[in-house]
């Protein structure tokens, strides 16, 4: 009796919401972003690559679901690591017509399932692109990706949907699938408390690296000042700015004191100004007391006695003729 009053009350009560996080993964080009609108019930046809990540927030049911649209190029699947710890979930995008990449597909598969953070979570693996010609069956799927050695390795839940984004019929089995494992995270009580605490534990791993980064680049700008200072120091030279003196003056000195200060300022700049005139006066002094005494000390020119002897004029042929020519008698 006491059961079915427990189920009575249970069912009577409503269910809070649910926040799961998923992250959708695969290759470059293998449809995530298509299922992701399909998913939202939008046009999936015409979408961009995604370069970095994207994040879709919707309702289903009693869950609030965030899914991590994260892009699949070669360079950009290293920051995939960094959004497992808050995943409860992965969805896994293969395209099936793409034959010649699930060597490729297999080795990506296999590093997310290993990975630490995702190891024990349930995963939907989307066999995409089932509409194109040459696509290969779930079957031919599960074998070229190892898919069954991998999952008992992982210890992951693991459900595989063909399907096909862009088509009626593979957006109903894309959503049934997001169903079964909205419904698997539900059953496993473990995955909220391990990603709560796997969350915390890469903040504070974040946190750290951040830390020594900064460590770092102190240790380094320090040791470049050490070697200016020191090539500086070989060139006779000084890294230092030169600091100027500053005179302050005490706002709360006495009025007196400041009186004072102000007349000797003042005496001083008028005996400044003093001797600047002084300067002109006492060199023109000195220089007539030196004219009276050379004039008064002068000596005249030596004048010979006797008859001052007649101007000679010119030493010209002219005058030559005139005192050499002979009179006639």
């Amino acid at each position: 009796m006491e059961n079915c009053w427990n189920f009575i009350r249970h069912c009577g009560r409503p269910e809070r919401s649910r926040k799961v996080t998923l992250a959708i993964l695969g290759l470059d080009n293998a449809g995530k972003t298509a299922t992701v609108r399909s998913i939202q019930g939008e046009n999936p046809e015409d979408v961009s690559p995604t370069v970095g990540f994207s994040a879709v927030d919707l309702k289903r049911g009693h869950y609030d679901v965030s899914i991590f649209d994260l892009g699949g190029g070669e360079r950009i699947r290293d920051i995939w690591k960094h959004y497992f710890s808050e995943s409860h979930g992965v969805i896994f995008v293969v395209d099936s017509s793409d034959v010649q990449r699930m060597e490729e597909t297999k080795d990506t598969l296999s590093k997310v399932l290993r990975h630490p953070r995702i190891t024990g979570k349930p995963v939907l693996l989307l066999a995409n692109k089932q509409d194109r010609d040459g696509a290969l069956h779930e079957a031919d799927i599960i074998d070229r990706l190892s898919l069954e050695k991998l999952v008992l390795q992982s210890k992951c839940r693991c459900k595989i949907v063909p399907c096909s984004a862009v088509k009626a019929s593979g957006k109903k089995a894309i959503q049934n699938g997001l169903k079964w494992l909205l419904k698997t995270v539900a059953m496993d009580s473990d995955i909220s408390e391990r990603v709560q605490n796997d969350t915390a534990e890469q903040k504070e791993q974040e946190e750290k690296d951040r830390r020594e980064r900064s460590e770092r680049v102190r240790q380094a700008r320090e040791e470049r000042e050490r070697r200016e200072r020191e090539e500086a120091e070989q060139e006779g030279k000084t890294s230092e700015p030169e600091k100027e003196e500053s005179i302050t003056t005490n706002p709360f000195q006495p009025i007196g004191d400041i009186i004072s200060e102000m007349v000797m300022k003042k005496t001083e700049s008028k005996d400044s100004a003093e001797k600047t005139a002084q300067a002109p006066a006492e060199h023109s002094l000195k220089r007539k007391g030196k004219l009276c005494f050379w004039r008064k000390n002068k000596v005249g020119p030596l004048i010979p006695a006797g008859p001052a002897k007649a101007r000679r004029g010119p030493k010209t042929w002219f005058g030559w003729f005139r005192c050499n020519v002979v009179t006639p008698l």
